[in-house]
């Protein structure tokens, strides 16, 4: 069975020879970030590490990830009250960070060609967390950044970051677009959250998914099989409710955070194919191979082998040894040949 047969299968809820394993981790120090359009010498690590890794494990579902490149650069200078939001305006096509980015996507795409060549997808971060980035001041949001002045926004005019969030989706959709069209990824892996909630329900119901949801339903309408990553981590649960009606070919989110189980999950998003079931730390990353197998059986036996995928919370440890995602895949395929 290949891969993108093996894949195939796993969306559509029928047997396969194993399941599938999609562990991703970064190929940059997290200081590096976004330094990608600037500095040459992070803009080629970013693409050899995906090399690198590949050498030591041929995955079943590649993803790119687009370190050097993970900020979409926005201007928001100008925004002194809620009301400035109404002019944020989305990166254009024509932009350096766009013409980097497909060509980054294009050179590790290659990577990943061969006879079994995995299905490729890429990053693609949600229009509220482009913005909340940059509104954040000395960190990333949820990762030490300061959002004062984003929720006082929110207070203040939640419609105008409505109107902001719509044009960023846009913006972000026209860029996948070229992503899939011209660079040749298969889909989209779309990062969404509302890790603890950030936003009120009611705000998040109203003023930001039907613009997230936009996103994805134009990636659906070029591919079938984009993903939904819903982004908790470090004990920061989203309400999964709040993403029920993502319209994805397979559903991702932190069992661990979160405490719902992949078979849980699975009836949650109408038995749609879902994946995960491991900390991003834990077994995976320091435990023996016969831990790191009894950890894989045990989600397994959970959750059953129909429309089910192996993969973390979210991206593993860039450090790990990717050897040991390799294991994982041996033991999928121990426990469907028992």
């Amino acid at each position: 069975m290949t891969k993108r047969e093996r894949f195939q299968l796993f969306l559509e809820n029928k047997p396969v020879d194993r399941v599938p394993v999609a562990f991703f981790h970064h190929f940059i120090p997290f200081g590096d970030f976004g330094k990608g359009l600037l500095d040459d010498a992070v803009f080629e690590k970013n693409i050899q590490g995906h090399r690198l890794a590949r050498q030591l494990f041929d995955p079943d579902i590649a993803k790119i990830m687009n370190d050097s490149l993970f900020f979409m650069p926005l201007d928001v200078s100008f925004a002194e009250k809620a009301s400035d939001l109404r002019k944020v305006e989305p990166v254009s096509m024509q932009s350096p960070f766009v013409r980097r980015s497909l060509e980054l996507t294009k050179r590790v795409r290659e990577i990943y060609d061969g006879p079994d060549a995995p299905p490729v997808f890429i990053t693609s971060c949600s229009p509220t967390f482009v913005l909340r980035n940059s509104l954040s001041v000395n960190g990333m949001p949820n990762v030490g950044g300061d959002e004062t002045r984003i929720k006082g926004f929110v207070e203040e005019d939640p419609e105008a970051l409505s109107v902001a969030v719509q044009s960023l989706a846009q913006g972000i959709a026209e860029f996948n677009r070229l992503l899939i069209t011209e660079a040749g990824v298969d889909g989209i892996y779309l990062s969404v959250n509302n890790q603890a909630g950030f936003f009120r329900e009611d705000v998040f119901r109203t003023c930001i998914a039907p613009h997230e949801k936009a996103v994805l339903d134009s990636a659906n309408r070029l591919s079938r099989m984009n993903l939904l990553h819903i982004c908790g981590m470090a004990g920061r649960a989203n309400d999964l409710s709040l993403f029920t009606d993502f319209q994805a070919a397979a559903y991702n989110w932190a069992v661990h955070a979160e405490g719902v189980s992949l078979a849980e999950g699975k009836k949650l998003f109408g038995g749609k194919a879902v994946f995960g079931g491991f900390q991003q730390t834990g077994p995976i990353y320091q435990g023996s191979r016969e831990e790191l197998e009894q950890a894989a059986w045990t989600i397994l036996e959970e959750s059953g082998q129909l429309g089910i995928g192996l993969g973390a919370d979210c991206t593993v440890p860039a450090d790990i040894d990717d050897v040991r995602l390799a294991w994982v895949q041996e033991a999928a395929a121990k426990y469907a040949n028992r």
